[in-house]
């Protein structure tokens, strides 16, 4: 952590930087490779399915659509910075001070969006199953896009609050270059142990939202004499946002299954760079790149509209949208 004197942190973020030098050459261009063409390919995909939530009104009028589409733009940018980030990290290139703090900040913010979304849109399908009456009136597209700046602003807070603590103390924080990291924006060991207990907070708060909305859309579903099908669907996506919040725990975990790794390997430092690559791509790549086959592929309206954009519209009848 920056602002520590000689710490076991310092120790280790500079062997890891020796490690990238020492291995600067061996298999760098594949990995770099990889790692670029699969996020670039699943940005690709994640803005065809925005542009199809765009092509008609009716998604970018319904909450859920307008959720799902803050969600696969919010997975677009976070795997647009962190393939940026880790590409320099892989690299050992050293970027100004203020670009650095740029660049966590939106993957900072990114990153939290994603439980905090999926706790929204689960909150969504409650509202619809449990008060269908209700619903017109309590999800509004007007109050999506408030609760999507809520988001933003929960997500946002911990780090601005930081930056501006940082900025009083030291005038000149944002000055000079360095090899960019979150710890090496850090001047106090407190900064990260806020960290840790926001993001256990998170994690907690939306676990328990989605777990309530579960049991009550599951009581619902067996309760209501009519319109079960749209209950037992509502059950299985709330089923799936459960599913997601997993993956983005394994994504929280990241920074400790690589330290745990590079603790395991000793002094076989080719075997640690390959385990923490893999433990980039399944960790930290493969949770953003299910959004669009998780939610997309399962929606009966936005499915065959997306094959038929992402086709380039080769087929020959467009096909028609039917929101339930």
């Amino acid at each position: 952590m920056a602002g520590s004197n000689g710490t076991t942190e310092d120790v280790s973020v500079l062997t890891f930087q020796q490690i990238y030098k020492l291995d600067l050459d061996v298999g760098l261009s594949t990995k770099t490779a990889v790692t670029v063409l699969t996020s670039l390919f699943f940005c690709v995909v994640n803005c065809v399915m925005f542009f199809t939530l765009r092509s008609k009104r009716v998604f970018y009028e319904t909450p859920r659509y307008i959720l799902f589409g803050h969600m696969l733009m919010n997975d677009s940018v976070l795997l647009l910075v962190t393939t940026v980030m880790y590409t320099l990290a892989l690299c050992f290139l050293p970027i100004p001070k203020s670009v650095c703090t740029l660049l966590v900040f939106i993957s900072h913010c990114t990153f939290r969006n994603a439980p905090l979304t999926l706790a929204v849109m689960s909150l969504e399908r409650y509202v619809a199953i449990c008060f269908p009456l209700r619903h017109c009136s309590i999800a509004t597209p007007k109050r999506t896009r408030i609760a999507i700046g809520i988001i933003w602003l929960l997500s946002s807070i911990n780090f601005i609050t930081d930056i501006i603590l940082v900025l009083v103390i030291d005038t000149s924080y944002l000055s000079g270059i360095l090899f960019c990291t979150l710890e090496k924006l850090f001047l106090f060991q407190w900064q990260l142990d806020k960290y840790q207990a926001f993001d256990v907070l998170y994690f907690v708060s939306v676990a328990v939202i989605i777990i309530f909305t579960y049991i009550s859309i599951m009581i619902a579903a067996r309760s209501v004499s009519s319109d079960k099908d749209s209950a037992k669907k509502a059950l299985k996506t709330v089923l799936l946002h459960l599913i997601q919040l997993g993956l983005c725990l394994t994504s929280f975990l990241y920074t400790i299954i690589e330290r745990t790794l590079y603790m395991l390997t000793g002094n076989s430092f080719s075997l640690f760079l390959n385990l923490i690559y893999l433990n980039y791509l399944i960790t930290l790549i493969l949770p953003r790149c299910l959004s669009p086959l998780i939610y997309g592929m399962r929606d009966e309206a936005v499915w065959p509209l997306f094959k038929y954009f992402f086709c380039c519209r080769l087929c020959k009848v467009r096909p028609s949208v039917n929101v339930h």
